[in-house]
C-alpha cells in the first residue's frame, strides 16, 4: 500500500487537510505533517533561528511549529524510516493562480517534496463565496489524481499545481501560469501610537487573460492542473548572453 504524506499552509485543523486527508485513505496509507498554525503565504521558506518543534497530537498526525516547508523536511528526513510515495499539500483555501505560485505556502510543500525527488502536488480551492465552502469535489478529484501519479509517475523536477473552481463544470484542463492579472492594493491605516501600516491584498482583473492558462480555466469553471518545474534557468538567454562572460571576466 503506498504512503502518502498530507501537508498545508492553512495550519493541522484546516478543513481542507481533512477533507483531502480522508479522501486518499481511499488511496493508501496517509501520514499528516503540517504546520500548528495557519502559515499562508511562506512560499518555500524554512526556520533558520529557532528550533522547529514537533508534536505527535493524533496517531500518524503531527503539527510541525515552523513552515509548510520545514515540515516537509521532517517528515521526509526524521518520521519515517522510508520516504513516502507521494506528498500532497492542501487543500488550500484559495486559489494558487497567476503569480500567487510564487508566494504560495501550499506550492511551496509540494516542491520542497519535489526537490527530494518524491512525487507531489499542491491543490487548492478558488472560491468566489467564502461563505459556502465545499471542499468535497476538490478532495474527490485528488483522490482521482493521486493514483495515477503513483502510477505513471511525474517527470524529474516536476510537480503540478491544481486549482479547483468552486462551481466545477466537470472539466479539466492543463493549462500555463498565468501572467499577472492582479492588482496589489494597500490599505493604509495608522495603529494607536500614530504609526502607519499597510493591508495588503489584490484585487483580480478579468481583461487580458490567455485562453490556455490557469485563470481562463477557473473563470470557464474547469479544473486548472498548471505543471511546474523546478529549474527556472532560461537557456535561449543563458546561450544568448554567454559571450558576455568574455567582457565581465577579469
Amino acid at each position: 500500500m503506498p504512503h502518502i504524506v498530507v501537508t498545508n499552509d492553512d495550519g493541522i485543523s484546516a478543513p481542507g487537510l481533512r477533507a483531502l486527508a480522508k479522501e486518499l485513505e481511499a488511496v493508501g496509507s496517509v501520514s499528516i505533517v503540517a504546520p500548528s498554525a495557519e502559515r499562508s503565504a511562506a512560499a518555500q521558506s524554512l526556520t533558520l533561528r529557532q528550533p522547529i518543534y514537533c508534536d505527535e497530537v493524533a496517531p500518524r498526525e503531527w503539527a510541525v511549529e515552523g513552515t509548510p516547508a520545514d515540515a516537509v523536511i521532517i517528515a521526509l528526513h526524521t518520521l519515517f524510516p522510508e520516504p513516502p510515495d507521494l506528498v500532497v499539500s492542501g487543500i488550500n483555501r484559495g486559489g494558487n493562480l497567476g503569480e500567487n505560485i510564487y508566494y504560495s505556502g501550499t506550492v511551496g510543500a509540494a516542491m520542497e517534496a519535489t526537490i527530494n525527488h518524491i512525487p507531489s502536488f499542491a491543490i487548492s480551492l478558488s472560491y468566489r463565496d467564502k461563505n459556502n465552502l465545499d471542499f468535497g469535489p476538490a478532495a474527490r478529484f485528488a483522490r482521482e489524481l493521486a493514483p495515477l501519479i503513483l502510477k505513471e509517475g511525474l517527470p524529474k523536477g516536476v510537480l503540478l499545481n491544481v486549482n479547483v473552481p468552486q462551481v466545477w463544470t466537470g472539466g479539466v484542463r492543463f493549462t500555463r501560469q498565468s501572467s499577472k492579472i492582479s492588482r496589489n492594493l494597500l490599505q493604509p491605516g495608522k495603529d494607536p501610537r500614530g504609526r502607519t501600516y499597510f493591508w495588503l491584498h489584490e484585487q483580480t482583473v478579468k481583461e487580458g487573460i490567455e485562453p490556455d492558462t490557469d485563470y481562463a480555466a477557473i473563470f470557464a469553471g474547469a479544473i486548472s492542473i498548471t505543471p511546474l518545474k523546478l529549474d527556472h534557468t532560461h537557456a535561449p538567454t543563458l546561450n544568448h548572453l554567454s559571450h558576455w562572460a568574455e567582457r565581465l571576466s577579469k
